[in-house]
């Protein structure tokens, strides 16, 4: 990383970690209270194809407050419906971060095959004055904070009980908006990482 806090001390820029979760509507499992010998049930549909992808981007820069942004991709299950984002989908995440952030990026994630599209690599190209693209290391999300938001989604989801989609985006929203605003636990997913963004200090 050290190459990269370099660049970031030198553009001014936050350091952004991308990476992608879903949801479906069958909750994730989770442990809960119950009466002894009383196992607990949570009734769900079970059925339904329906699934809320969510592309997520966790931000840092020395001395400042720490920021999850993140788009919404809901698949009904049709045919012929996008299950996935799409190389613009992430042009224009990166182009909101940019603007709600309103300094340069530099925007690390893994080697996903759409990361990888030539448009993505002209865009950046084109915007190099505010956007440095890196890949993480193959087979390493350990190195991504990200991962650690959708721990916490997941582990605050857990036993949830929806009827449609409408009602899972609610939640969806709802439980990153809470993470959101505990800057702390922002930070808590980067310490795990066991990565370190600190400022620089030049002298002469």
């Amino acid at each position: 990383m050290a190459g990269r806090k370099a660049t970031a001390a030198d553009l001014g820029a936050y350091i952004c970690f991308e990476d992608e979760a879903g949801q479906g509507l069958r909750p994730p499992k989770g442990r809960t209270w119950a009466p002894r010998g009383a196992r607990p049930v949570v009734t769900v549909r079970g059925k339904g194809s329906g699934r809320v992808n969510i592309a997520g981007v966790v931000c840092y820069r020395p001395g400042h407050r720490p920021h999850l942004l993140y788009k919404l991709l809901i698949y009904h299950g049709r045919k012929d419906e996008p299950k996935s984002f799409t190389w613009s989908d992430y042009r224009d995440l990166i182009v909101t971060v940019h603007q709600q952030l309103g300094t340069p990026l530099i925007w690390c994630w893994d080697n996903l095959n759409v990361h990888l599209a030539a448009e993505l690599a002209r865009f950046a190209e084109a915007n190099a004055d505010w956007l440095r693209i890196y890949r993480l290391p193959a087979y390493a999300p350990e190195l991504n904070p990200a991962e650690g938001i959708w721990s916490l989604m997941r582990r605050s989801m857990a036993n949830f009980v929806v009827t449609d989609l409408t009602a899972l985006v609610r939640i969806v929203k709802r439980k990153l908006k809470k993470i959101q605003y505990r800057p702390h636990l922002i930070d808590g997913c980067l310490a795990q990482t066991g990565l370190i963004i600190e400022e620089t200090t030049v002298t002469t």
